[in-house]
């Protein structure tokens, strides 16, 4: 009932800036928090960012003064920002977010996009 989906990657030079956005729809009461991984070839996946609905943010130290990450809770949607990017940026990114479905649950679930390609080459 709960979807994500991502949009926004491609291919880029080095150097180069991309902007993700995730969105999510289906039954939502709310969500915290919301964030990016990501997965090169061949690695295991890996934290990027995260962003709570009271705006706190982290961010993984290879990422730090390149990416920025927001949301809009209204749109139910996070954004991640990519300038300076550099070749070992080259992954699958995801979307994460934890969703409480209606106000009679009071626990979260985990949900996750179906990744999309951020290639840097030149």
């Amino acid at each position: 009932q709960v979807q994500l989906v991502e949009s926004g990657g491609g291919l880029v030079q080095p150097g180069g800036s991309l902007r993700l956005s995730c969105a999510a729809s289906g039954s939502i009461f709310s969500i915290n928090p919301m964030g990016w991984y990501r997965q090169a070839p061949g690695k295991q996946r890996e934290f990027v960012a995260t962003i709570t609905s009271g705006g706190s943010i982290n961010y993984a130290d290879s990422v730090k003064g390149r990416f920025t990450i927001s949301r809009d809770n209204a749109k139910k949607t996070v954004f991640l920002q990519m300038n300076s990017l550099k070749p070992e940026d080259t992954a699958v990114y995801y979307c994460y977010a934890e969703i409480r479905s209606s106000i009679r649950q009071p626990y979260t679930t985990s949900y996750w996009g179906q990744g999309t390609q951020v290639t840097v080459s030149s």
